[in-house]
């Protein structure tokens, strides 16, 4: 199962398709996190009055911060699509576990036959004691 499996073209361009996703979502809310941390620091010359550049920085802020949950969100999406083609596409994997299923009960059916045969040799055995004592009894 450690084998490399060969996709199909359009299961190979879907998986580049999301780690694609994955490196622009982490990228964006790194690039965010770095200019909300940028904003934070306090420059003494700006060409707008403290108030504006208070409500500027506040807004950029906020946009960014929108812009992280969106990339959070977009990765969670991203772990639900995964899950969904791995559930859908790991046929080795559900094949793998049917085998393995089939040869418990093959097991199981093997040994409850085993002790069905030990069970009628044992009847058998007994019957056959039984009919020997009512025979042997009836004619004396």
């Amino acid at each position: 199962m450690s084998q490399q499996r060969i996709l199909p073209q359009s299961k190979e361009t879907l998986l580049q398709s999301y780690n694609k996703r994955l490196k622009d979502d982490i990228k964006s809310i790194m690039d965010n996190f770095t200019e909300i941390i940028k904003t934070a620091k306090i420059d003494e010359e700006h060409q707008v009055s403290r108030p504006t550049q208070g409500e500027q920085d506040n807004y950029e802020m906020h946009v960014r911060s929108a812009n992280i949950v969106r990339a959070g969100e977009s990765l969670m999406k991203l772990v639900s699509d995964l899950k969904q083609f791995l559930i859908l596409n790991d046929f080795p994997s559900v094949n793998e576990s049917i085998n393995q299923r089939k040869q418990q009960l093959r097991g199981l059916r093997e040994e409850c036959d085993k002790k069905l045969i030990a069970l009628r040799d044992d009847i058998a055995i007994d019957l056959y004691e039984l009919e020997e004592e009512y025979y042997s009894s009836r004619y004396k």
